[in-house]
């Protein structure tokens, strides 16, 4: 199940775990103009941990998805 909500700056999808326990804790992703933010809370430490990447890295990453092994680079349009 997911969830997907527009804030002023950012649009925010929340990724629960549904399935065989055990259960992993929500994971929450920022879409910001410039960056792309993944946050999850981790029990053992009783913190959120939180990764950034920018859009770029966001594209290889949802390139790299769909490919097999290998080195990748994107061909990317000049803006």
């Amino acid at each position: 199940m997911f969830s997907i909500e527009h804030e002023f700056d950012a649009t925010v999808v929340t990724l629960v775990d549904e399935g065989a326990r055990p259960l992993g804790e929500d994971v929450i992703i920022h879409l910001f103009e410039d960056c792309i933010t993944i946050e999850q809370y981790d029990p053992r430490s009783d913190s959120v941990q939180k990764i950034t990447f920018s859009n770029n890295q966001a594209q290889d990453l949802a390139a790299a998805l769909d490919l097999p092994e290998g080195v990748y680079m994107l061909k990317r349009n000049p803006t």
